[in-house]
């Protein structure tokens, strides 16, 4: 679910030349804009104070991101309906990012077959200089908007698919660049941000800039900016497959058990579905090969196994709509 593009380790401008002081002095000048990049004075002589001081302040710092990312519900929830209703013509939605952005993307991107039993393929998170950089740093990888159109491309984007950039400064050419190429490509393109008038954002159809403040560490953004982008991405691919069927009320009918405790998970499920007692759940996920809507439809509905299937083909995997269409027959 990550790129397999490597980055170019090497930066242009050696350190100590004119290139590389008037890039690094032109650098300077954008990050002192931003106020993911603010100091913050009050906190300058943080690491005098006790564990438990300290920790009571990033404590109240975090606090504040839900109020951040709530005073962009309404474009959040513009660009959701938008991927779910390309998702449901069978597109994928993608993420890219560089560093901790872009390894929320791969986080949330492969939390997705266990929770919703998607392919691998559907929900796919791109991180700037391809799978090591998960856990190791990879220099200038960042700055290269050829790479996000390279790894773009190696997935054969089309129209049909949604690419959400994510970027704390919302500066970073990787993510910049995966939207613009995105766009050009006719894709649906979300620009995640964590400052006012991004590049990002602008580059993007739908710009959400959930703007944090300056960070308890100067340019941590890691902390504040991460808990944001890991709660709006939440947002993105949960309500996402809200939308496309893949839960029940509240319940994740479309778990893919593949170990123990998801066995029994699936069980549990089928039994807050439906009420229906041990015994007849056993021959409900027997009848369907485990598969938990499959088997909530079989005891509901009270259809057999393949009955259950091609009422929710017919029904694009909506369990409510199958539901519906027995309860009319």
């Amino acid at each position: 679910m990550t790129s397999t593009t490597d980055a170019n380790t090497d930066t242009p401008g050696a350190t100590g030349t004119p290139e590389a002081s008037g890039t690094y002095g032109e650098l300077r000048a954008q990050l002192a804009t931003l106020t993911t990049e603010a100091f913050r004075p009050e906190l300058a002589e943080i690491d005098r104070l006790s564990t438990e001081e300290i920790a009571r302040i990033m404590n109240g710092e975090d606090a504040t991101v839900p109020a951040a990312v709530a005073e962009r519900l309404p474009q959040i929830a513009a660009a959701i309906d938008a991927t779910a209703e390309r998702m449901a013509r069978g597109g994928r939605l993608i993420y890219a990012g560089a560093g901790t952005a872009g390894r929320l993307g791969v986080l949330d991107a492969s939390e997705c077959p266990p929770t919703f039993n998607t392919d691998p393929a559907e929900v796919v998170g791109l991180i700037a200089g391809g799978p090591s950089a998960m856990v190791t740093a990879v220099e200038g990888a960042e700055d290269s908007k050829e790479l996000a159109a390279a790894d773009l491309d190696a997935l054969k984007l089309t129209a049909d698919d949604t690419v959400v950039g994510i970027s704390a400064s919302g500066r970073t050419p990787y993510a910049i660049g995966a939207v613009e190429h995105a766009r050009a490509q006719g894709a649906l393109t979300i620009g995640l941000s964590c400052n006012a008038d991004s590049a990002l954002a602008a580059a993007a159809e739908h710009g959400l800039e959930v703007v944090t403040g300056p960070e308890l560490l100067t340019g941590s953004t890691r902390l504040k900016a991460g808990t944001a982008q890991k709660l709006v991405l939440n947002m993105i691919s949960t309500v996402t497959m809200i939308r496309l069927g893949k839960t029940y009320g509240n319940l994740m009918v479309d778990v893919r058990a593949s170990n123990e405790k998801l066995r029994a998970r699936s069980r549990h499920i089928v039994s807050l579905a439906t009420g229906a007692s041990d015994a007849a759940i056993e021959a409900a996920l027997a009848a369907t090969d485990g598969e938990v809507k499959n088997a909530i439809l079989v005891v509901l509905g009270q259809v057999d196994g393949p009955t259950a299937a091609r009422l929710l083909t017919e029904s694009d995997g909506h369990l409510r709509a199958a539901l519906a269409a027995v309860r009319t027959t």
